[in-house]
């Protein structure tokens, strides 16, 4: 296995929990390299599901290195509840645990100033999750914000945090009429998070640079999709961070001449989460019925998914836009019961085709999608464990998506266990 990086191909949620504790069977380290614990990465072990928000998908092997990059901002009370969750369930955390020193740490008034710009801005919101993620990155653009290895300093940090306070103050009461923060109060609280995470934290620049001199073999995990990088995505509707292969270097300190290949998951149907157009959305009973099928609610927030057919403009965008060598597909079993499936080729919008994606919101809002129709194969496949016995249907509908985004499918997903995968 070479070093590779895990990408959504989509708008995040497309499975790339199972993909990658599939693929850490043959690593050596897991690393996540952007967003926060606004990801939600879902593993099911016999019958037991995890849910991991910061922590790599592969604390779930022994003998694994996880590592949370310096591209991912870190929530230090999630974090040590996410610790706590795994180490009641035998879940070994200790060595095996890295955390970058030059890591942003998220704040309470992050959080709270996430959830007040959302309601100032009504129905013009993003519909983030709240968790204080781009607020945090806010902050580390405008170079005020604080970082794990500031926390590691407590003169350092008592100074940051008390001129972040102050100001942040000022916004909060000016603006929003809200009481602002007690310097006091967070110290105290950040200081006991310090005593309990202080051990996994590290240059992890060196650790993982040094690991590649001897050869390990490193797998980048990605949270969100391509859709909602905050350059390439349909903004604003996006994340805050770099969730393309891209950010994988910015985020570890890994040259992209160390990376060996680059895998997209996509889900065989398409969906996302909160505000922003959405091509290929269902209608309400189409939706209803995908949702429950595929158990379409949200991992981090529990919000129900917005659900629509494949749409392989996006998906081309983004095998462009990561260079992908690689598709894997996920979620083949909930079109099981669809008499005609629809696969989106390009949007017809003002008399004009468009085959790219465009960078124009309005277009993607007021655009009308142009579909393939395909039969379904209206069987169940969950029990399916190799590409020739898929139905003949549905091996038409896979190699047709290939064609349409322009990358070979190496892998289907049938199932949300480990063991319902196959290789093409």
């Amino acid at each position: 296995m070479s070093n590779t990086i895990i990408v959504g191909a989509q708008w995040g949620d497309e499975g790339k929990g199972k993909i990658i504790d599939v693929l850490a069977r043959e690593a050596d380290y897991i690393i996540r390299f952007q967003g926060g614990n606004n990801a939600g990465h879902t593993v099911v072990i016999g019958d037991q599901e995890f849910v991991l928000h910061l922590i790599p998908s592969g604390i779930l092997h022994p003998g694994k290195v996880c590592v949370i990059g310096n591209g991912v901002v870190v929530d230090p009370q999630a974090l040590c509840d996410e610790i706590e969750s795994l180490q009641k369930r035998k879940i070994t955390i200790g060595s095996n645990l890295k955390i970058s020193d030059q890591s942003h740490l998220i704040f309470p008034y992050h959080k709270i100033l996430d959830q007040l710009r959302e309601t100032h801005l009504g129905k013009s919101k993003i519909g983030t999750t709240g968790r204080g993620i781009g607020p945090c990155y806010v902050d580390k653009m405008a170079r005020c914000g604080i970082r794990l290895a500031d926390l590691m300093e407590d003169e350092v940090f008592q100074e940051k945090l008390g001129d972040n306070i102050h100001e942040k103050n000022e916004v909060f009461q000016e603006v929003y009429g809200h009481p602002g923060f007690s310097y006091e109060e967070i110290l105290e609280s950040y200081q006991g998070y310090r005593e309990k995470i202080k051990l996994y934290i590290c240059d992890t620049v060196r650790l993982l640079n040094d690991a590649i001199a001897k050869k390990k073999n490193l797998l980048f995990e990605g949270a969100q999709g391509t859709l909602l990088d905050v350059d390439h995505g349909t903004y604003p509707y996006v994340t805050s961070s770099s969730a393309t292969a891209g950010g994988a270097c910015a985020g570890t300190g890994i040259g992209p001449s160390k990376i060996g290949r680059v895998i997209g998951v996509a889900k065989a149907y398409t969906t996302r989460v909160g505000e922003g157009p959405f091509p290929t959305e269902f209608d309400a009973a189409q939706m209803k019925r995908i949702r429950q099928k595929g158990n379409e609610f949200g991992a981090t927030t529990g919000r129900p998914r917005r659900c629509g057919w494949f749409d392989a403009v996006l998906v081309r965008h983004a095998v462009l836009v990561n260079g992908l060598d690689e598709i894997i597909i996920t979620k083949l079993d909930v079109l099981d019961e669809d008499q005609t499936i629809k696969i989106c080729t390009s949007y017809q919008y003002q008399g004009k085709r468009y085959d790219r994606f465009p960078a124009n919101g309005k277009i993607l809002e007021e655009c009308e999608p142009i579909y393939e129709e395909h039969p379904g194969w209206r069987q169940q496949t969950c029990e399916i464990s190799s590409f020739k016995d898929l139905p003949i249907n549905a091996k038409k509908y896979l190699r047709r998506l290939e064609t349409v985004v322009g990358a070979p499918i190496k892998m289907v997903s049938v199932g949300s266990k480990r063991e319902q995968i196959f290789s093409i």
